[in-house]
């Protein structure tokens, strides 16, 4: 039996801002990372592909508000930056844009 992933430690060399905002991307990571580990049987970030992170923010959070969107894309920056991976996403896909 293998030991669950730790986004905290994962996450620990690129979070910066207070605790409050700390906190935040951790939980922000940890319900991305369990989003696609349902959908793509993918627990760690370090086998996460592009395609991952694109879905759950354009498929997996079309129905939340702009704002909460926003934050999730901040959070999957610091994913990207701490796998070393030059990955861009837009906040919103061109079509949902109002």
């Amino acid at each position: 039996m293998s030991k669950p992933f730790d986004m905290e430690l994962f996450l620990g060399g690129v979070l910066t801002g207070s605790h409050a905002t700390r906190q935040r991307h951790l939980r922000q990571a940890k319900a991305i990372q369990t989003a696609i580990a349902d959908r793509w049987q993918r627990d760690s970030p370090w086998t996460w592909q592009r395609k991952h992170l694109a879905w759950f923010l354009n498929q997996h959070m079309s129905q939340c508000a702009k704002s909460t969107r926003y934050y999730y894309v901040l959070t999957v920056h610091l994913l990207t930056t701490r796998l070393g991976k030059s990955w861009q996403f837009e906040e919103l896909r061109k079509d949902q844009r109002s």
